[in-house]
């Protein structure tokens, strides 16, 4: 009986090998989608600190110069601009996040699809091989049978 080959055995390693790029390719983006994630968080946390800067020194009641004042409403307008970009690149990150999750879920649903056609294969591969043995030895039981009825 000849050896089990799967025809299909280069697309299953062609597909195997893509999956586990789409999985580097989806953990690359869920990274950055995390580090995204922390510089905001630096940025609203730097932001809270500014204000409560600013608080605290009003409270005290000291006068704060125009150009303090002028230099602190720059650097709020700056900081609120940097978050908002922030937020942009956040849901960038995320959008490029699902891509790759799309991705790797379409490559994993082919490859088991190939992978459970592989294991049928292999299965009608050891039917006909039973078969093919059971043929053979019903052969030799039946060459046995007429040599004893022959002699």
């Amino acid at each position: 009986m000849k050896k089990f080959r799967f025809k299909l055995e280069t697309l299953l390693g062609v597909t195997r090998r893509k999956k586990e790029d789409a999985e580097r390719l989806f953990a690359e983006a869920t990274r950055k989608l995390e580090e995204e994630r922390a510089r905001l968080v630096d940025l609203l946390q730097e932001m809270q600190r500014v204000q409560a800067e600013y608080t605290e020194q009003t409270r005290e009641g000291k006068r704060i110069s125009v150009g303090r004042l002028m230099t602190y409403t720059s650097y709020v307008n700056w900081k609120r601009e940097q978050i908002e970009a922030q937020q942009q690149a956040i849901m960038q990150a995320q959008a490029e996040r699902q891509k790759r999750l799309k991705e790797l879920l379409e490559l994993m649903s082919k490859l088991k699809s190939i992978e459970q056609l592989k294991e049928k294969r292999w299965q009608q591969y050891k039917e006909e091989v039973l078969f093919e043995e059971s043929k053979q030895l019903d052969e030799i039981g039946l060459q046995l049978y007429m040599r004893k009825a022959g002699a």
